[in-house]
């Protein structure tokens, strides 16, 4: 009888040693699971943030601003490059190798039948 307790004995304490460690090993992971969760919370923040920043820089109004203000740019007029009539010799453009004839500038209205 003192082998089949003593035996039983061991198995308690093996047991008891088991419990006490997967307790620990759950609260760890617990934690883990918290911190994730809260760091997960602040990037869904921070990314509803830059988000919301991103789709007001990127508005037109703010683009041609910026362009007008810090690039010193204007918007384009309406310019339409004509090619000398056909048979006339025209000389090479200059810079642009392999393509003859001077670009005519023109002005016309912008075509609305479209």
């Amino acid at each position: 009888m003192n082998k089949v307790n003593l035996l039983l004995l061991a198995l308690l304490m093996g047991s008891s040693l088991l419990l006490v460690r997967t307790s620990q090993e759950a609260r760890q992971l617990f934690s883990a699971v918290d911190r994730a969760e809260r760091e997960q919370k602040q990037l869904d923040a921070e990314y509803r943030r830059l988000d919301a920043e991103r789709q007001t820089q990127a508005t037109h109004q703010k683009v041609e601003r910026v362009a007008r203000q810090r690039l010193h740019m204007a918007p384009p007029v309406l310019t339409v490059y004509v090619d000398p009539p056909a048979g006339t010799a025209a000389p090479n453009v200059p810079g642009v190798p392999g393509v003859r004839g001077m670009p005519v500038l023109a002005t016309a209205k912008a075509d609305t039948s479209r």
